[in-house]
């Protein structure tokens, strides 16, 4: 017997879907909590889950004595768990496109050594990728590798498989450690964001381990203005 889907599932993918459609578009009132309360025969619980979902993968704003609205694509959620950015955008009915823009292999300096565990000199990876959300830019990613734990990652195409997606495959984390700065562009990040240098960004710096030891070192820097970071960390 195929699996129930849970009722909170149900009204979720009504709006979601509704917003891909077009039915609803940026900054059109969605229907009340009871409105939908009434339509699926829920409770007011189901629904408020629902709604809190799609706010934090960005679809939705709420607003309280209000309602809930469609979030513009300018102001996006994330949360700290490590998942793919592809498929995050996905779930927001968006287009996701990525742009390598450097990849390569060079020995580490000392500070890159430290960042992966490794010594001074020793064999890295290094990929620059800019990340656009309906053709937005909304991420440039900048990482290190170690070798030992990805051997193949120069020869992934990353247009077609995130970094992401592709060392959680070969790589299988337990653990991270990350940090997060809000700070303006550099010329050289700017110029890829199509910002001004000096506007806001929120950088995060992750460091992710697996049982090998290091696997990546990742910057992250996102547009202030497009960008906002809420929810909790997991592995």
């Amino acid at each position: 017997m195929a699996d129930i889907e849970p009722r909170y599932v149900l009204v979720q993918s009504h709006l979601r879907d509704g917003i891909k459609s077009g039915q609803w578009t940026v900054g059109d009132r969605l229907p009340s909590e009871a409105e939908l309360v009434a339509q699926f025969g829920v409770s007011r619980m189901t629904v408020n889950r629902a709604l809190r979902e799609l706010e934090q993968e960005g679809l939705v704003r709420r607003q309280q004595g209000a309602g809930s609205f469609v979030a513009p694509l300018e102001r996006v959620a994330s949360t700290l768990v490590i998942r793919d950015i592809h498929e995050e955008i996905a779930a927001r009915g968006h287009r996701h496109e990525a742009e390598p823009l450097q990849m390569g292999e060079r020995r580490a300096r000392r500070q890159e050594a430290e960042r992966l565990g490794l010594e001074t000199g020793a064999r890295i990876f290094h990929s620059r990728i800019l990340h656009r959300e309906n053709g937005l830019p909304l991420q440039l990613e900048e990482r290190l590798v170690n070798p030992a734990c990805a051997p193949d990652y120069l020869q992934q195409d990353f247009r077609r498989i995130t970094p992401t997606a592709y060392l959680l495959q070969v790589a299988p984390l337990t653990g991270a450690d990350y940090q997060i700065e809000a700070v303006g562009a550099s010329v050289e990040d700017a110029a890829a964001l199509g910002l001004q240098a000096g506007d806001p960004c929120l950088v995060i710096e992750r460091r992710s381990r697996s049982p090998a030891g290091t696997v990546t070192w990742v910057r992250l820097v996102h547009p202030g203005q497009r960008h906002l970071l809420k929810g909790s960390f997991e592995a």
